[in-house]
C-alpha cells in the first residue's frame, strides 16, 4: 500500500491503554455532471471481515458523494477504533489532513479567504464522527492499480448510473 499515514483526529471516547479495534475503510465518489446524478461506494475491513456499502442521489456533486462514502462507513462503526481512512479524494485529505475543515467549522462554516465552505452539512457529521475514532488519512491515487480503490469506484459509478434512471 502507498500513501502516507498521520493521526489526524483523536477521538474523545479513547482510554488511554485501551486495545481498539483497527479497521480499514476505502471510499469513493463519482457523479455524472457536476451537479448531476451520482454515487459512492465504501469497502469496510477488519481482520478477516470485509464490508462493502453504496448508495446514490439524483442530483448532488462529486464532492458531496466522497463526503456521504467517508460517513457512511464511518456510521457502520459501533464501537470507537483506529480508522485507516484510505480515499482518492484530495478534497477530503487535505481538509482533513491540514485542517481545513476544523478551522471551516471554527470561522461559522467560512474558509479563510472569506467565502462559504460548501457542504457544511456534510463536514459538520464527518468531523462529529471523528470525535469518536482515531482517524489516520491515506491517499490513494484513482483509477491506478488499488483493488480497493477500484472496487469502490466501480460501486459508486454503478450507483451514480442507478440515480440517473430514476
Amino acid at each position: 500500500m502507498n500513501g502516507k499515514s498521520a493521526v489526524i483526529f483523536k477521538g474523545s471516547f479513547q482510554k488511554e491503554g485501551y486495545a481498539i479495534k483497527t479497521v480499514t475503510i476505502y471510499t469513493d465518489g463519482a457523479c455524472s455532471g457536476n451537479p448531476g446524478p451520482g454515487g459512492w461506494g465504501a469497502i469496510l475491513m477488519y481482520g478477516e471481515h470485509q464490508k462493502e456499502l453504496s448508495g446514490g442521489e439524483a442530483r448532488t456533486t462529486n464532492n458531496r458523494m466522497e463526503l456521504t462514502a467517508v460517513i457512511q462507513a464511518l456510521s457502520c462503526l459501533k464501537e470507537p477504533c483506529t480508522v485507516e481512512l484510505w480515499s482518492d479524494s484530495k478534497y477530503i485529505i487535505d481538509a482533513l489532513e491540514k485542517g481545513w475543515a476544523i478551522g471551516w467549522r471554527k470561522r461559522g462554516w467560512i474558509k479563510s479567504d472569506k467565502k462559504p465552505a460548501l457542504n457544511p452539512d456534510l463536514w459538520e457529521r464527518l468531523l462529529d464522527l471523528l470525535e469518536i475514532h482515531d482517524l489516520h488519512c491515506h491517499w490513494v491515487k484513482g483509477h491506478a492499480e488499488n483493488a480497493f480503490n477500484n472496487r469502490c469506484d466501480e460501486m459508486a459509478v454503478a450507483e451514480s448510473r442507478k440515480a440517473k434512471e430514476a
